[in-house]
């Protein structure tokens, strides 16, 4: 009996170290994370934090000031001349009145890119640009444009349209403008696009004045 037993004993343990020794092959020690892990984790934690702050100050921002964005608008213009070198090739020069209002009580602006184009009916017939310029809250300003129109065609149905306007001494042009917007409050700054659009109205050339304008300013 004692022999039996000593033979098992003597079988068993190496089978015992055998299996311990795969546990240990298939098991290998925990590594430890590396420093670099940590900082990105670190990191990724504040910038997300920073982030939702800035969110809800901006939002308060907007719930305290409720700002307004600036507007648009035509307030004069001068129809100096209309001429067609031949049916379809139109040759024009007007001068508009831009008017540019900042209605905030709170928050200074600064028109960063401007331009304004000209069309008779769906038909761009002139292009012009604006130097930016800032404007300080409860601010108007009046820029002069000059839109000349050299050589540009048109289809032969809005030649014939633009003769009987000049006809009827009223002439009728829509302006469209782009303008991108800068708003500062305090140490905070946004910007967004602006896009105003007028119909206007004017008797006809050399001395051709505003007779009615509608404008208005979106997002």
């Amino acid at each position: 009996m004692n022999q039996q037993k000593k033979e098992e004993e003597g079988i068993s343990m190496p089978l015992r170290h055998t299996e311990e020794t795969r546990k240990g092959v298939l098991l290998p020690p925990p590594r430890r994370t590396h420093v670099v892990v940590w900082c990105a984790a670190v990191f990724c934690i504040v910038f997300s934090i920073l982030l939702i702050l800035t969110g809800i100050i901006i939002i308060i921002i907007f719930l305290v000031i409720k700002p307004k964005h600036p507007s648009f608008d035509t307030t004069g213009a001068s129809l100096n001349s209309i001429y067609l070198d031949t049916p379809e090739y139109f040759n024009g020069d007007l001068t508009i009145l831009a008017n540019f209002s900042n209605p905030n009580r709170k928050i200074d602006v600064r028109f960063e890119f401007l331009s304004i184009e000209l069309y008779f009916f769906d038909k761009l017939i002139a292009v012009q640009s604006v130097q930016p310029f800032p404007q300080r809250r409860g601010e108007a300003r009046v820029e002069q444009v000059h839109m000349i129109s050299s050589e540009v065609y048109l289809p032969l149905n809005l030649s014939s349209a633009l003769q009987k306007q000049v006809q009827s001494n009223r002439i009728q042009y829509n302006i469209r403008g782009t303008f991108r917007v800068r708003a500062s409050v305090g140490l905070t700054h946004f910007s967004y696009w602006l896009y105003g659009r007028c119909r206007i109205e004017l008797t006809g050339p050399p001395s051709g004045v505003l007779v009615t304008r509608s404008c208005h300013t979106r997002k």
